[in-house]
Formats: structure tokens, C-alpha cells, sequence
């Protein structure tokens, strides 16, 4: 077993364990899918998540076990980094890893449980969201916060950014860490980390009014790229969709 846990939590290593050991007893958490399971817990009055990946295919076991870290590793020390560049993220907690024949083939991710007031997601189910506009332009410039420190967030999409509400402003918080590049980024990048997030055009205009307001780039090269990199990667997620489903039966 290979794990690391929090210096605010050491002393509270066995029961951090513990919970590990007993996951499957644990409380399903809401947001639990098919793929990764994640489990809430209470420790020393911290609500915590604990989230258990996916077991690795044979290729992906070897991968993380001699040439590259493990989600829940990465999960971990992103979210360390992502704190020292002021960057919000639930505290994160602990990372486990358990081997089997020698390779990888368990690995957990624990985090402080973080109470939002919604996502980004409620903004593209629901265009008459109270405050939409003022949200979706504060979001805007976070993007370009997170751009401007070198982070480039792979899985920048609607269900990874939580949203809590701060007097008249709004806090973001990154989940779901695993895959992030850090250093400096091109105009195409920047514009191009948009395109998971919404397929209405209304908030891509916002999005990019918003940009052109904080950037010295103008509207119509923002928003021409912005539109054109969202409507390349609706057109690539359905192709793979629809080529899932039609092998899947």
C-alpha cells in the first residue's frame, strides 16, 4: 500500500486507514457514478469525500505503475499546487494506492466535502438561472485567472466547477483533477479550454464579451474561436457516441 495524507490530518492516520478499509461500508455519495465510486464520511468534524477509481484496463496498470502517476496521486498533488496559486479546490485529504501482482489496481482519493450552491452545469440546464450572466462572466474571468498562473484544466467541463455564492460574488472550486497541464499558454489553448463547456450560443457570447473586456484580444477573434472550437468538439463527442453505440450492440 502506498498512500499520503495531509499534514492537518496525521494525526488521525489510523482512522484515515480506517476509512479506506471499510469503504464499501461507507455512505453512497449522491454523486457517485458508474465508473468512479465516491463515499462520504465524517473525521474530526470534517465532512470528507472519498472517491475510489476505476480499476485500470491491463495497458493503464502497467502505465501507472512504472511511467506515470496514478489518478488518485495526481488528484492529490494538483490539488496541493492548485492551493498555492490561490487557486480553489476542496482541501485535499489523502491518496491510497494498493497493488495487485505487483501492479496498480486500487487507488482512492479523499478531499474535504464541499457544500455548493450549484455548478457550472445548472447554468447551461437552465439559461434564467437567478444572476446568470453576472455567474457566467465571473466564471469567464477565473478561466482566464487559472490561464494566466499556467493552468491548463483538461477536464474543464460543466460538472467540475463548483459554485458557492460569496456575499455579492461567487467562489469557483475545480474537481476532478486528475488530467491538468501547467505552464504557459498559447491565445489557441486558452480559447480552446471553453469548448466542454456549453453548447449554447448565448454563453459563448457572453463568455467571449467577457474575455474581450479583460483581454486585449477583440470579441470577434475570441468568440470566432471559441464558436468554431465548440462546434469541433460537439461534432467529435457525438461521432463517439454514436460509434459506442452502434459496437455496443
Amino acid at each position: 500500500m502506498k498512500f499520503e495524507i495531509s499534514p492537518v490530518f496525521k494525526n488521525h492516520k489510523s482512522a484515515v486507514i480506517d476509512l479506506i478499509s471499510n469503504f464499501e461500508s461507507l455512505t453512497d455519495s449522491a454523486d457517485s457514478g458508474s465508473r468512479n465510486k465516491i463515499k462520504n464520511a465524517v473525521l474530526n468534524n470534517t465532512n470528507l469525500c472519498i472517491k475510489a477509481f476505476k480499476k485500470p484496463n491491463a495497458f493503464n496498470k502497467i502505465a501507472y505503475t512504472f511511467f506515470r502517476k496514478s489518478k488518485a496521486q495526481r488528484s492529490f498533488e494538483y490539488a496541493n499546487r492548485l492551493l498555492k496559486l490561490n487557486i480553489l479546490t476542496p482541501t485535499p485529504i489523502a491518496f491510497f494506492e494498493f497493488k495487485k501482482k505487483g501492479l496498480i489496481d486500487k487507488t482512492f482519493y479523499i478531499s474535504e466535502q464541499l457544500d455548493s450552491d450549484l455548478t457550472f452545469r445548472d447554468l447551461t440546464q437552465n439559461l434564467d438561472y437567478p444572476d446568470h450572466e453576472n455567474i457566467l462572466r465571473a466564471f469567464t474571468r477565473f478561466t482566464n485567472k487559472l490561464h494566466n498562473k499556467g493552468v491548463l484544466f483538461l477536464d474543464h467541463s460543466p460538472g467540475n466547477t463548483l459554485i458557492k455564492k460569496k456575499m455579492d460574488s461567487y467562489d469557483f472550486y475545480l474537481v476532478d483533477l486528475n488530467r491538468m497541464k501547467f505552464g504557459n499558454l498559447s491565445f489557441d489553448a486558452r480559447i480552446s479550454n471553453f469548448k466542454r463547456l456549453t453548447i449554447h450560443a448565448s454563453m459563448i457570447a457572453t463568455m467571449s464579451d467577457e474575455m474581450a473586456k479583460i483581454t486585449s484580444l477583440s470579441y470577434k477573434e475570441i468568440h470566432t474561436k471559441m464558436w468554431a472550437e465548440t462546434q469541433k468538439f460537439q461534432k467529435a463527442y457525438h461521432k463517439r457516441r454514436a460509434l459506442k453505440k452502434k459496437f455496443k450492440f
